[in-house]
């Protein structure tokens, strides 16, 4: 698949092109969160690994096998475990009922490939379970900081309100934040925050 070639191609370096700590978004609310956690696109394990630190079981799933064969390596040097799933998430089906919380952290998709994925993440949470995003907004498009330059790939509040219309947003809002995120997502950025608990 040409989109795995391009991030298998990204991710072959030594370096963690998108750092080694976590997602600023998903450390301030990392508290709300429960086990098991499902981590989509979870590339070379940053949010993963750090999810794992706090004592959380996590799964991290992603189209490419060098970006999670980093991220083990990397779960391995802080000490932690994580489990990791090399997926489609085109395809992906994720088990009903099974996760306390799901995080979203950069997971950018065609929309009609995002809207089929978003709702079998809905039915995927445990009643209470927590959703937390994190992705660019369609503002992005102006800045040369990071994320796609597809609109159709970028998120709004509004949007994600209606892709899970069980949950009841926390926070549910499109601001401006300085990102310092490895060599590709750093600098002053457009993004939407979404954070949601399942409520039926």
């Amino acid at each position: 698949m040409k989109v795995t070639i391009v991030w298998n191609e990204r991710y072959t370096s030594d370096e963690y092109v998108y750092g080694t700590e976590p997602n600023a978004f998903l450390a301030e609310n990392a508290k709300l969160l429960k086990g098991p956690v499902l981590s989509l696109a979870e590339g070379e394990g940053r949010n993963a690994v750090f999810l794992a630190s706090l004592g959380l079981d996590v799964l991290g799933v992603d189209g490419s096998e060098v970006g999670l064969a980093k991220a083990q390596r990397l779960a391995a040097s802080k000490g932690v475990t994580i489990r990791t799933e090399v997926v489609d998430l085109a395809s992906y089906q994720p088990p009903e009922n099974a996760f306390g919380a799901v995080v979203s952290i950069s997971a950018h998709l065609p929309r009609a490939i995002r809207r089929r994925l978003h709702g079998l993440v809905e039915r995927a949470l445990k009643p209470g379970g927590i959703i937390l995003l994190e992705a660019y907004t369609k503002a992005q498009l102006a800045r040369n900081t990071g994320g796609p330059k597809d609109p159709d790939m970028l998120m709004s509040a509004a949007a994600l309100e209606k892709e899970f219309p069980n949950c009841e947003p926390m926070v549910s809002q499109e601001i401006e934040r300085e990102v310092v995120e490895g060599q590709f997502h750093t600098g002053l950025a457009s993004v939407v925050q979404f954070l949601a608990r399942k409520i039926s």
